[in-house]
C-alpha cells in the first residue's frame, strides 16, 4: 500500500480565504477534555515500534498559533470572529494524546551532537515506518516519527499539523536531538502538509524532504507566515524536491512551486530526481541521496537575496497602494478583492497592511 498510494489529499480547495477560513472554522471547536497519556518507554535503538504513545503538549501547536503561523491574517481573523459569533471559543490543542499512536525509529547509533529527527505526513492512515528506509536513516543519525490516522482523510489543520509538531516536540524531551537537525517531510499529500508546517514552523522544522508533492508558496491555501518567521525559512531552511521521474503530474507541481519559491526569496532548495519511478515512495538509495541534501548546510548568494527581497517589499507596498486607492475612491467591492489578493499572496509579511485596510473597508 505505502508504495503506490495514490489518493488525492484532503486539502483546502484552491479558493479564496473566505472559503479556507468557513473550512477551517469547525476544525478549532472544542470537542473534549484532555487526559494525560502514559508515555511509554523509549524505543530500542534499530527497532521499529508503530504504537508509541507521547504526553507532553507544546505551545507551538496550540489553535491560537496554530492560525497565526499557518493562516492567512484575513483567514485566521475570520474563523476568530465566527467564532466569538457562535459564543464558542477555539480549544486550546486540537489534539488528545491518549489517543494517539506513532511510529518511531530510533537509529544504531546517536551521533555526536545528537539524532536528527524526521517528522513524516503519511497519506496512509496507519503510522508506518517504511522499512528500506532504516539503513539511511542509520547513516544519517535520523531518528524517524509518523503518526497514524494522518492520511489524506484527515482534517488539516486540527490532526495532521498538530500531531507533526507534537511528535518533534516529544522526541526532542525524550533523546538527545541536535536542533539544527529537525525536518519534516512526507509522502503526496503529507508532502503538501510538510511544506506547509517548514513554512510556517522554521523555528522547528529546519527544512523540509518533498516527495511526490508539492504546492506554490504564497497563496491561501500556503500562506507566507509572518515576517520574522519568514526570515528565519529564507535564512536557513532547506527545501528538498524527491520525485518520480515518471511521474509526471507532480514532477510538474515541483517546478510551479519552485518558481513560487523563487518569486518569494527562498533561493536555495534542492532536486533529487528519482529515474525510472512513478508516484511510489523512495528506495534506498534515493533516499539516502535526500538526506543527505535534506542536511546540507543553506547557502545565499547575499547580493541577489537582498535585491530579491527589496523587490518583494516593493511589490507589498505597491498592492497595499492599489487597495488603498480603491478604498479612498469609495470603490468598496473592488478594494476587498483586491485585498483578498493581497492577503493570500504575502499572507502574514503583509499582516499589519491586511487588518489596517480591512478595517477601512469595514469602515466605509
Amino acid at each position: 500500500m505505502i508504495a503506490r498510494f495514490r489518493r488525492k489529499a484532503h486539502f483546502p480547495p484552491r479558493e479564496p480565504a473566505r472559503a479556507v477560513a468557513q473550512l477551517y472554522t469547525r476544525a478549532l471547536v472544542p470537542g473534549f477534555l484532555f487526559a494525560v497519556a502514559g508515555a511509554t518507554a523509549d524505543v530500542p535503538t534499530g527497532a521499529i515500534d508503530r504504537s508509541v504513545q507521547f504526553d507532553r503538549y507544546s505551545p507551538l501547536s496550540s489553535s491560537g498559533e496554530l492560525l497565526r503561523r499557518l493562516m492567512t491574517p484575513l483567514t485566521a481573523l475570520r474563523i476568530e470572529r465566527a467564532l466569538a459569533q457562535s459564543g464558542r471559543a477555539a480549544q486550546e490543542q486540537a489534539v488528545d494524546l491518549a489517543r494517539e499512536k506513532f511510529a518511531v525509529y530510533v537509529p544504531t547509533q546517536q551521533p555526536a551532537a545528537g539524532y536528527g529527527v524526521l517528522v513524516f505526513v503519511p497519506p496512509w492512515e496507519d503510522a508506518v515506518v517504511p522499512p528500506q528506509w532504516t539503513a539511511a536513516l542509520d547513516r544519517h543519525g535520523i531518528i524517524f516519527v509518523s503518526a497514524a490516522n494522518s492520511g489524506n482523510a484527515a482534517n488539516v489543520l486540527d490532526r495532521r499539523e498538530p500531531l507533526a509538531l507534537l511528535a518533534a516536540y516529544n522526541v526532542m524531551q525524550r533523546y538527545r536531538v541536535d536542533a539544527a537537525h529537525v525536518y519534516v517531510g512526507g509522502f503526496s499529500g503529507g508532502s503538501r502538509v510538510a511544506l506547509r508546517l517548514a513554512l510556517g514552523y522554521p523555528d522547528v522544522f529546519r527544512g523540509a524532504l518533498l516527495e511526490a508533492g508539492s504546492d506554490p508558496i504564497g497563496t491561501a491555501q500556503v500562506p507566507l507566515p509572518p515576517a520574522d518567521l519568514f526570515s528565519e525559512f529564507e535564512n536557513r531552511s532547506r527545501i528538498v524536491f524527491l520525485t518520480g521521474r515518471n511521474d509526471r503530474e507532480h514532477i510538474d507541481q515541483d517546478e510551479r512551486t519552485r518558481r513560487s519559491l523563487e518569486a518569494s526569496c527562498v533561493l536555495d532548495s534542492a532536486i533529487e530526481p528519482m529515474p525510472w519511478t512513478g508516484h511510489e515512495t523512495a528506495d534506498p538509495a534515493a533516499i539516502d541521496r535526500a538526506l543527505g541534501a535534506l542536511t546540507t548546510p543553506v547557502v545565499h548568494d547575499a547580493i541577489k537575496l537582498d535585491a530579491c527581497r527589496k523587490r518583494l517589499e516593493d511589490e507589498l507596498a505597491e498592492h497595499a497602494r492599489e487597495v488603498e486607492a480603491l478604498v479612498t475612491a469609495g470603490k468598496r467591492d473592488g478594494a476587498r478583492d483586491a485585498l483578498e489578493k493581497l492577503d493570500a499572496r504575502f499572507g502574514g509579511l503583509a499582516a499589519a497592511e491586511s487588518n489596517s485596510l480591512a478595517n477601512k473597508i469595514q469602515a466605509r
